[in-house]
């Protein structure tokens, strides 16, 4: 299990209060004109889902806190909320400075080489083009993109883009770090040395919250566990006795 690297202080960085997210999914239907007189112009008919209920949590500086349960339990709706990017229903998001949200889908620009997308995210993470061209070659070592580097994104795989984004991301050190599944893309000595940038950035009193399948990742990564399921949470605590109990519950998970 990943050591308590939090400072002293245990100063507050993310505080949920009662946090709700509903969205709307709509039936899918024809809406030709003869479909809108037909129906006599009623709003389309949608189902509410819950995918975030009463979650309340206080996460203070330098903790690893892994977000674990099945599919469909509000894990990446959660880091989504935190990260600013869907509005609450009801209830609040508290953070110290903006969190940063680092995902496999996340939009990095497909036209654009790597190189190039390396200097727009480095400008977008507030460092100068000076810092950038001094941090390059490291990131382009560290996501291992090789040759591939000055080919525009969209010939990259799935898992190419996912760990250039992790390397740019992390180039510098974030107070809040979001991460969606991008650890389990790469093989074993990119996961070694991702689960390592992990530590640095919580050893320099940075937050990491990670949502991952993976519960080896999890146990490396993270000193505290959030067990969501149905979007409310089960359990809460260190990270060896929330992952026992839930692979107590559901061995096959």
């Amino acid at each position: 299990m990943a050591e308590d690297l939090r400072p002293h202080d245990r100063r507050p960085v993310v505080v949920l209060d009662d946090l709700h997210v509903t969205y709307r999914v709509y039936e899918q239907r024809r809406t030709g004109l003869r479909d809108m007189f037909a129906s006599g112009f009623k709003p389309r008919r949608y189902r509410a889902i819950e995918a975030v209920r009463g979650v309340s949590m206080t996460v203070t500086v330098g903790e690893g806190v892994g977000i674990i349960g099945p599919n469909g339990s509000g894990k990446s709706t959660l880091l989504s909320a935190i990260a600013g990017l869907l509005p609450p229903t009801s209830g609040r998001v508290l953070a110290s400075s903006r969190p940063m949200l680092l995902g496999v889908g996340a939009a990095l620009k497909p036209n654009l080489s790597g190189r190039r997308n390396i200097t727009i995210g480095g400008l977008a993470l507030g460092l100068t083009r000076r810092e950038i061209a001094g941090k390059e070659k490291e990131i382009i070592d560290f996501s291992g993109v090789g040759d591939f580097i000055d080919l525009p994104m969209k010939t990259y795989s799935s898992g190419m883009r996912a760990r250039l984004h992790f390397a740019i991301a992390t180039a510098v050190s974030p107070e809040v770090l979001l991460i969606d599944e991008a650890l389990g893309v790469g093989d074993k000595e990119f996961r070694r040395r991702s689960s390592k940038r992990i530590d640095e950035i919580r050893a320099a009193a940075g937050t990491v919250f990670l949502v991952s399948h993976s519960l080896g990742e999890i146990e490396r990564s993270c000193n505290r566990v959030i067990w969501l399921e149905k979007g409310q949470v089960v359990m809460d605590g260190p990270t060896e006795e929330v992952i026992a109990a839930y692979t107590a519950d559901d061995p096959v998970e």
